[in-house]
């Protein structure tokens, strides 16, 4: 690209993504709220013409995050708008940085709107992989350091990334002026309300039908698992392992957790009352959890990990009771989609653990994601 006509469209974007009229009163004037049943960082309000979306801060909850204006790109633009980034929708030309949310757009049927994707090495879908190396999706690199110069030639009308404490304007990229989506669905500390979040992006691509008939499926489905093991006996479940000197264990209010907990587990460190992970000694972990009767490890390698194999890894580990009794359970994240499916299909993990930790309640070798380690 000629140094010169970068320079205009770097010039002339800030202007086309943003509207900040003076007209924030509109956002108090009434319109239809649009109920969001678990998701507690997003609220959705229909104006005449236009969505307000506002993104809460999941880390200073007294403030928002960001706040945007959907405005069907079939529609004239409202001479009225509050403060907020605008976005025409459906956007045709997306900048997806994560394989999470590339796999849902794809699901949602707008793969031909994702143009571009970041940390391409990380997306297992055959059709999307297939897209990136004809070049027809743009590579733009790594996501922590993408390459701005493939951003501005391939032109985006928008850029979905996963948002940090403390991220602040992200650097060259936020001054592109192209729409920066920060997808906070993540930092939800329950299944669903994470899963929810697919209602809004499906907003963003035209899919809002979709998106609502694929949250009540899987809403629905989750919540009946989770009623068929409410009155089953709970054994005490550890997950994962070590991490140099840290095993990062789920807190109470966190979205494993909530997973443990709905599956008819028990958590050991279910008195930890915050959200997210948190950080032990392993020797903290043997002494609160040394009698956990399943142990649930994620991984990635080429090879499935053996029982042998974990127990070498440490030696702390084989002064667990699971392991002793080989109630290990391997999820080799190298040949699942876990990562990719299990945010917005809750429903296929909770169910991968109701049969694990209840006999009875299914065939363990038709868990999607976790399998029995052998020895």
């Amino acid at each position: 690209m000629q140094p010169l006509i970068r320079l205009l469209l770097v010039a002339v974007l800030p202007l086309l993504a943003s509207c900040k009229g003076g007209n924030a009163h509109i956002i108090a004037e009434e319109g239809d709220t649009i109920k969001m049943k678990y998701a507690r960082n997003i609220s959705l309000v229909r104006h005449d013409g236009f969505t307000v979306a506002s993104v809460r801060n999941p880390w200073d909850t007294t403030r928002v995050l960001h706040t945007y204006l959907l405005v069907p790109d079939s529609v004239e633009l409202p001479s009225s708008l509050p403060e907020g980034t605008l976005v025409r929708t459906p956007m045709k030309r997306a900048l997806i940085y994560s394989s999470v949310h590339n796999s849902l757009v794809s699901e949602l049927g707008a793969i031909d709107a994702i143009k571009g994707v970041c940390d391409a090495r990380y997306i297992h879908q055959r059709d999307l992989s297939e897209r990136i190396a004809s070049g027809e999706v743009v590579d733009c690199g790594i996501g922590t350091s993408p390459d701005i110069e493939r951003i501005i030639n391939m032109s985006p009308d928008g850029i979905m990334l996963s948002p940090f404490e403390n991220s602040g304007t992200y650097g060259k990229v936020g001054q592109l002026g192209i729409p920066i989506i920060e997808c906070a669905d993540y930092m939800e500390t329950t299944p669903l309300a994470r899963a929810e979040w697919m209602r809004f992006y499906g907003m963003l691509f035209g899919k809002e039908d979709e998106a609502q008939k694929m949250f009540e499926a899987t809403e629905s489905e989750y919540n009946a698992l989770k009623r068929s093991v409410a009155a089953a006996s709970r054994p005490n479940v550890i997950i994962d392992r070590l991490y140099g000197q840290v095993w990062y264990v789920p807190s109470a209010n966190s979205t494993m957790g909530t997973f443990i907990k709905d599956a008819g587990g028990e958590n050991p460190f279910e008195s930890y009352d915050r959200s997210g992970s948190v950080g032990l000694a392993g020797e903290e972990v043997l002494y609160r959890a040394s009698d956990a009767d399943i142990w649930l490890v994620r991984y990635s390698q080429t090879t499935d990990k053996t029982l042998s194999e974990l127990a070498a890894d440490n030696a702390i580990y084989p002064q667990f009771k699971a392991l002793k009794e080989g109630r290990v359970f391997g999820c080799n994240t190298t040949g699942t989609y876990f990562y990719e499916e299990v945010p917005f299909h809750p429903q296929w993990l909770l169910n991968d653990l109701i049969t694990i930790f209840h006999d009875g309640n299914g065939d363990i070798n038709a868990t999607r994601y976790f399998t029995k380690m052998k020895p």
